[in-house]
């Protein structure tokens, strides 16, 4: 993992809510959706995962081993495996990140206490490589998800990869197929997506895009597979708003090349040197952070502006598998690399960032959030045997719904605006979409820390009778769980009736809000 520089205790949410319930309204904006005119299917995989071998992210975090006295299968945590099986996970990205580019695989394979050790080339820490390609297809098949594995480009070669993939999917009696066998696994893993290096341009191997792709073809040539379990190809692209790795990229992919991954972070701070807290921020820092996860828009649109010519036919996606917010080092690495608190300002950034994957859906059709646990954005946090669900993690899950639903046309009339100093963002956000258990669902968020608003909601060629859902919100802006107070923030149920043939949706100040339509 890398970036580079971007651009410019709580009350339970129960009681919070009731607070926000008798307070006053200060503003109307209306919603107008229109069912028949369906737009893109949003990709599953738009809600994607990411587990790299940094920190506690994966070993503590997620393994433990067989052995361990915390409840466990086959290593892996049994708690922070259900609570991800409770977001659906599609698809985890693994083991990297700048990791994929120091890893090699047959470290991760055989005996365990056979096996060697290496460091993340984030850091000192020590990887002992308990979990290596069976492990991982292990968490897949627990999850029930797809497996998008990223290969070693940085330190290793086109004979290394190639032999991985042909470990992993081979179905004949060649000699990795049968080594395959001895370790356990007859049958073929399933690789969904296979990511030829990560930040080619940074960590990977500072390399210019042209030497890439030329690299980028010559290793994709090698990488062969029976038909029936051929990975799906992704190039590593470029970060942020620089679309130069995409443009030269998309001109040279061939084969079974499906996308090319964009990774974009969001810090509070002015500068990447000056990040901003995880906790304890002003306000400025909350509507800061806000504005700049907004620009994923503008990002994607001058990504997608350069496939548009160089890729008419829309055969290349725009893989966005490293996103989410990145803040200032609290403890100076004491816990753990990477590990930042995670509060209801997270969550906001999450729900703003699938309304923007879901306008560009027909583009955008994977994301992984940096990451699943311990690490910059994650969903769960642990501490030995404790665990604590974080804002983030319930964002996922409220948006479940929208995970191959079809996308839907509409229209925020009379929006509001929020605005602090200088800065000024659109007050609400909302997604729609007809989801495949055939309801419509409405997601909206309201920026304003301070205001609720009344959301009017028309769809056209019927009456809603009324909605039912959830809603994510807090007294405080920086609300957020802990392992004294595990259950400080957490989704509360909502519901509205429609009065004369009218609904009127009552968001609360700085809230995520999932609802389904009565119609």
């Amino acid at each position: 993992m890398n970036a580079e520089k971007p651009l410019s205790v709580v009350k339970s949410s129960v009681l919070a809510l009731a607070m926000l319930a008798t307070a006053p309204v200060f503003a109307a904006v209306t919603i107008d959706i229109d069912p028949a005119k369906p737009g893109a299917v949003i990709n599953k995989n738009v809600y994607g995962q990411f587990a790299e071998h940094l920190g506690t992210g994966v070993y503590e975090g997620m393994w433990v081993g067989p052995k361990s006295n915390i409840p466990n299968t086959r290593g892996w945590r049994n708690d922070v495996v259900g609570a991800l099986k409770e977001l659906h996970v599609p698809l985890v990205r693994w083991p990297g990140g700048c990791f994929a580019d120091v890893y090699h695989w047959r470290d991760g394979i055989g005996p365990q206490d056979k096996r060697p050790s290496n460091v993340h080339s984030n850091g000192s820490v020590e990887q002992i490589n308990a979990v290596g390609t069976h492990e991982f297809f292990d968490l897949i098949d627990m999850l029930g998800a797809d497996a998008y594995v990223n290969g070693n480009v940085g330190t290793g070669s086109v004979q290394e990869m190639s032999d991985w993939v042909e470990y992993m999917t081979s179905e004949s009696g060649s000699p990795l197929a049968r080594l395959r066998a001895q370790n356990g696994r007859e049958k073929p893993f399933k690789v969904a997506y296979f990511g030829i290096g990560n930040e080619l341009w940074g960590c990977g191997g500072n390399m210019k895009p042209d030497y890439y792709a030329n690299l980028y073809s010559n290793y994709e040539a090698f990488l062969r597979a029976p038909a029936q379990s051929r990975p799906k190809m992704i190039a590593s692209g470029g970060s942020g708003f620089d679309t130069t790795w995409t443009d030269v990229l998309s001109k040279e992919l061939k084969g079974r090349t499906i996308g090319i991954s964009v990774h974009q972070y969001t810090i509070a701070g002015a500068t990447w040197e000056d990040k901003g807290a995880a906790l304890g921020f002003k306000e400025g820092e909350w509507i800061s952070i806000l504005a700049n996860t907004l620009k994923m828009d503008q990002l994607i649109k001058d990504h997608v502006a350069v496939l548009d010519k160089t890729d008419p036919e829309k055969k290349i996606g725009m893989m966005i598998d490293e996103w989410g917010t990145w803040y200032d080092d609290a403890d100076k690495g004491a816990r753990s690399a990477l590990f930042q608190q995670n509060s209801l300002r997270d969550a906001l950034v999450a729900a703003l960032n699938f309304h923007i994957f879901h306008e560009h859906a027909e583009r955008v059709p994977l994301t992984t959030i940096a990451q699943m646990v311990n690490v910059l954005q994650a969903m769960i946090l642990t501490d030995k045997e404790k665990m604590v669900l974080t804002p983030t993690y319930y964002a996922f899950q409220m948006y479940v719904p929208f995970q191959d639903a079809t996308s839907l046309p509409l229209a925020i009339k009379d929006n509001t605006r929020y605005t602090l100093g200088e800065v000024t963002i659109p007050g609400v956000s909302a997604s729609a979409a007809r989801a495949k258990d055939g309801k419509l669902y409405l997601a909206l968020v309201n920026t304003d820390p301070h205001k609720p608003v009344d959301v009017a909601v028309n769809v056209a060629g019927t009456k809603v009778k009324g909605a039912v859902g959830r809603v994510l919100t807090a007294a405080a802006m920086d609300a957020h769980n802990s392992f004294q107070n595990p259950q400080a923030i957490k989704p509360a149920a909502f519901s509205a009736r429609a009065a004369g043939g009218k609904l009127s949706i009552n968001v609360p100040a700085k809230a995520v809000m999932v609802v389904a339509l009565k119609e």
